[in-house]
C-alpha cells in the first residue's frame, strides 16, 4: 500500500493573512509542517496543494514538492481530490492541515497502520480529550465514538449532554484524516448534507451517507496557527526546542 500525505496550504487567511508563510524559529510554517511531516515513516511522498504561486516558490526552494491546485475549491476536501486525482499510483492519502507545524509523526503512522489492519476501512481520523475550558468553545470539535472507536457524530457543541457525570472523558477532534484513494474521490463528489451544513463540518457527510470514520484516540495535543497568539505560542516553543 503506497501512502502519501498532503498538505492544503492556502494563502488567505482572515484571521492570519499569508499563514503557511509566517515566520517560525526563522522558517515558513508551510517548511515547519513539511519537515514534521516527512519524519512519518509510512509515507513515501509529502505533497504540498497550494493555490498560490508564492506558498509554491517557497516550498520549491526548499526541496518539497508542491502542487497548484484551483482557487475556486469550496473545501479542503475538493483540493485534497484534485490531487488524489493527479497521483494514481497513491493508494491511501493522509491529510495534514497546513496550520500544524507541531504535528506527531507517530500519528500519521498510526493512521496507516488502521488501514494495514482493516482493508475494508475508507477513512479515519484522530482525537484527545477535551479540555473543560474547550466545553463551550465552538471552534474545539467534539466526537462521540463507538466501542468499535468509530465516529458516532462530530459536533461543535458539547457532546454527549452530560445530564450526568461523564462515564467517559469527552473528546476533542483533531483534523488529521486518511482517506482510500478511490473513497476520497467519490467523497469529493457527494453533494452537502443537512448536518453539515448545520454544523459546518465536512466530516459529517461522511457519516450521514453511512460511512465509517474510525478514531485513533491519544493523549498527544498541539498547538494549530489560528491567530497571531497562537503564532507567537508556536515560535516560541520552538525557539526553545532548538537552543
Amino acid at each position: 500500500m503506497k501512502v502519501g500525505c498532503v498538505i492544503p496550504a492556502r494563502y488567505g487567511s482572515t484571521r492570519l493573512p499569508g499563514k503557511p508563510l509566517a515566520n517560525i524559529a526563522g522558517k515558513p510554517m508551510i517548511q515547519r509542517v513539511y519537515e514534521q511531516v516527512s519524519k512519518a515513516s509510512k509515507p513515501s511522498i509529502c505533497i504540498v496543494a497550494t493555490d498560490d504561486t508564492r506558498v509554491y516558490d517557497v516550498v520549491t526552494s526548499f526541496g518539497g514538492t508542491v502542487v497548484m491546485t484551483s482557487a475556486d475549491h469550496p473545501t479542503g476536501t475538493d483540493r485534497l481530490a484534485e490531487v488524489a486525482a493527479q497521483y494514481k499510483d497513491i493508494d491511501l492519502i493522509i491529510n495534514v492541515q497546513g496550520d500544524e507545524p507541531m504535528i506527531e509523526p507517530t500519528l500519521i503512522d498510526e493512521l496507516a497502520t488502521l488501514f494495514e489492519e482493516d482493508t475494508t476501512l475508507q477513512m479515519a481520523t484522530v482525537a484527545t480529550p477535551l479540555l473543560e475550558d474547550e466545553y463551550e468553545e465552538p471552534s474545539s470539535v467534539k466526537v462521540v465514538l463507538n466501542k468499535r472507536n468509530d465516529a458516532m457524530y462530530f459536533s461543535r457543541s458539547l457532546i454527549p449532554y452530560p445530564r450526568h457525570d461523564f462515564v467517559n472523558a469527552p473528546l476533542k477532534h483533531i483534523g488529521i484524516y486518511a482517506y482510500k484513494r478511490q473513497f476520497l474521490l467519490d467523497y469529493a463528489k457527494m453533494k452537502a448534507t443537512a448536518a453539515e451544513q448545520t454544523e459546518s463540518l465536512e466530516q459529517l457527510r461522511a457519516l450521514e451517507n453511512g460511512y465509517t470514520i474510525r478514531v485513533i484516540v491519544t493523549d498527544k495535543r498541539f498547538v494549530g496557527v489560528d491567530t497571531p497568539e497562537d503564532l507567537a505560542r508556536v515560535n516560541a516553543i520552538f525557539e526553545q526546542k532548538e537552543k
